[in-house]
């Protein structure tokens, strides 16, 4: 027996908003079982959909792609780093991350808790969240963290390409766009964030999942 499953995984439906610049979400009917018997879809969305993980091939050219990425490193201890304090366009600064500094050096992979899912899909989820610093990125990369978790879809609205090349240089799996994560408390737990296998590309849409002890 498996202790309690949480789905950290955003809905991929028709016309799901995403980043501005990203292409549209389409889900529609290819056919159905009055047409030639049985139901089938049509899917076209970005490989950064909802919940997603990020790979070195999204701001390297010579990065690691997706279909690259051993699975091993998608499935991690992690825990839960609750910041829900923090104020729409606020910095996340080391200082938010030092009272869980502990779990960072066994290992663990930390997940970041702001609460900004609920916002999804207003428009402001996309470009007033709060957003990790430099500095807070530079010190995931000196604590050599293998995956950061946040519920957000991106970390930085300004600085995005820094921050992606800080972590994603390093060696940092990204996986943002969680939600749920209010469900999960304080102890540790196992989570499997597993993408597609989409030969020599740069993301892929995950099925999130968080597995309590108990």
């Amino acid at each position: 027996m498996v202790g309690k499953i949480v789905d950290l995984t955003a809905e991929i439906y028709d016309c799901a908003p995403t980043m501005p610049m990203d292409p549209k979400c389409s889900v529609i009917e290819h056919c159905n079982l009055d047409t030639l018997g049985y139901n089938l879809s049509r899917l076209t969305l970005s490989t950064h959909q909802g919940t997603h993980m990020d790979a070195q091939f999204h701001f390297f050219n010579n990065g690691e792609t997706i279909d690259k990425i051993n699975l091993s490193r998608c499935i991690v201890r992690a825990f839960k780093v609750d910041i829900t304090y923090k104020k729409t366009k606020e910095a996340i600064i080391v200082e938010d991350l030092l009272k869980y500094e502990s779990l960072i050096d066994k290992g663990l992979s930390p997940l970041l808790y702001t609460g900004w899912d609920k916002l999804y899909p207003k428009k402001e989820y996309f470009t007033d969240f709060p957003y990790i610093s430099k500095e807070l990125a530079e010190w995931f990369v000196k604590k050599k963290i293998s995956l950061l978790g946040l519920d957000l879809p991106c970390p930085n609205i300004t600085d995005w390409k820094i921050i992606h090349e800080m972590l994603l240089g390093n060696s940092v799996i990204i996986v943002e766009g969680l939600v749920n994560m209010e469900e999960l408390g304080d102890e540790e737990f196992t989570l499997y964030t597993l993408p597609l296998k989409i030969k020599g590309r740069d993301g892929s849409p995950v099925r999130a999942i968080a597995i309590k002890d108990s």
